[in-house]
C-alpha cells in the first residue's frame, strides 16, 4: 500500500495566495472528437505554451472510441508535460478559456457530450487539490487507458500518483488506445 500523501502537499481549499511561486510540473490531457481534431489539439497546445504553460513534451496522438452512452465520433487524445508558474485555479481558468475559444460547448446535463476540445488538469506537481472547481489528481485518471497510455509517454521517470502511489511513467498497452496515423485529415 502506498504511503499517504504528505499533509503539507494536501490543499483542501485554495485560498488567496495559494498559487505557485515557482514553476511547477503539470500534466494536462487533451481530447477532441468534433471538427478538425488534430488541429484542435495542436492549437490548444500552442495556446497553452503562449500563455505561460511551457510545453516540455507532448505524447503521440492516440485515437480512441468515445466513452459515452450516446453514439459519438472517435476521440483523438494526447497528454502534455509542462511547467508553469500559474496557480492551479488560474491554470484551470486558462484551460476553460482555451476550450471556449476553440468552440467547446457544454450542454446542460450532458457531461459526456461530443466536444471540439477537452482540456483536463491531471497533475499539478505532487499537490492534492479538492475544491468545488478543481480536483487534482484528476479523479478518473487511473481508470482511463486513453489518459494513462499517453501520460506514460511523457511522464518524468519515477512519476507516481500523489495519492495511490501508482507508477504513472508506464502503462500497459490497450487495444482501445490506437496510435493515430495522420493522413492529412482529422
Amino acid at each position: 500500500m502506498a504511503d499517504p500523501p504528505d499533509p503539507a502537499m494536501v490543499s483542501p481549499a485554495l485560498g488567496a495566495g495559494a498559487g505557485a511561486d515557482v514553476d511547477v510540473d503539470v500534466y494536462l490531457a487533451l481530447g477532441a472528437n468534433l471538427g478538425d481534431r488534430r488541429r484542435q489539439i495542436d492549437d490548444a497546445t500552442a495556446r497553452l505554451d503562449a500563455a505561460g504553460v511551457a510545453i516540455a513534451a507532448r505524447s503521440p496522438i492516440y485515437e480512441t472510441d468515445a466513452v459515452s452512452d450516446e453514439p459519438q465520433p472517435p476521440y483523438l487524445n494526447a497528454v502534455v508535460r509542462a511547467t508553469t508558474a500559474l496557480p492551479p485555479e488560474a491554470l484551470l481558468a486558462l484551460c476553460l478559456d482555451i476550450e471556449r475559444a476553440l468552440g467547446r460547448v457544454r450542454p446542460p446535463g450532458r457531461d459526456k457530450a461530443p466536444r471540439t476540445l477537452d482540456l483536463d488538469v491531471l497533475l499539478y506537481g505532487a499537490r492534492v487539490i479538492d475544491t468545488p472547481a478543481l480536483t487534482v489528481p484528476h479523479p478518473a485518471m487511473l481508470a482511463r487507458a486513453f489518459v494513462r497510455v499517453p501520460l506514460a509517454d511523457v511522464a518524468a521517470p519515477g512519476l507516481r500518483h500523489p495519492i495511490t502511489g501508482d507508477p504513472l511513467d508506464r502503462s500497459p498497452p490497450s487495444p482501445a488506445v490506437r496510435r493515430f496515423r495522420d493522413s492529412g485529415g482529422a
